[in-house]
């Protein structure tokens, strides 16, 4: 599980599987470590785009989820799963919709004439590196965090470099709910537009 934050993943598996999380942030790891009992679940502190610091190669399955658009070279993290993932093993990626959820870059607009709440869209195709401010109402004393935005099919050529064959996708839509008068609208627009997408790629014989 790279990029693993807290352990949220482990906490969802049968308690007999075995779990290894990685994640730079030695407080997110430390969390992670605090809250949990199982010995099959272990947790290290490392950056997911270096040489990782586990010999096992032989993993079953693999996942980053929320998490690859917060690293700024997905493809070394991705081909670091290449590694440590035995033959058919399935890697299960999940991120912000790479077509309709680009910070700053994505929005939710309305057309009064036609009653309709539509996803705008002002890039897409171009590799963008997008600041995020973590809490915007401190403005110049907010910590600001980045946001790597890159394409589906740039995401299918880093899958595919690694020996990843995709063998589904699913696209995930928003399960908030509107009230009021503009609830119609509002919620037939988030039902069009998926805010999320969830890929499992397996990894194939070269």
């Amino acid at each position: 599980d790279l990029a693993c934050g807290q352990g949220i993943l482990a906490r969802y598996l049968p308690k007999h599987v075995l779990y290894q999380g990685i994640d730079g942030a030695t407080n997110l790891i430390g969390f992670a470590k605090s809250h949990t009992n199982n010995p099959n679940h272990q947790f290290l502190c490392a950056d997911v785009t270096k040489q990782l610091p586990i010999t096992k190669k032989d993993y079953s399955h693999a996942a980053i989820i929320l998490a690859l658009q917060n690293i700024e070279k997905p493809e070394i993290a991705i081909a670091n799963i290449s590694i440590h993932l035995g033959s058919n093993g399935i890697m299960v990626l999940v991120l912000n919709h790479p077509c309709f959820r680009i910070p700053r870059q994505s929005s939710w607009e309305i057309d009064e004439k036609n009653k309709l709440q539509y996803r705008r869209i002002n890039r897409y195709l171009t590799p963008l590196k997008i600041p995020i401010t973590v809490h915007p109402g401190r403005r110049f004393q907010s910590p600001v965090t980045w946001s790597f935005h890159f394409s589906i099919s740039t995401l299918s050529n880093m899958l595919s470099q690694n020996g990843f064959l995709i063998e589904s996708l699913e696209e995930w839509v928003s399960d908030k709910k509107s009230e009021g008068r503009m609830a119609r609208m509002e919620n037939r627009g988030r039902n069009e537009f998926p805010l999320f997408l969830a890929i499992k790629a397996r990894k194939i014989k070269k």
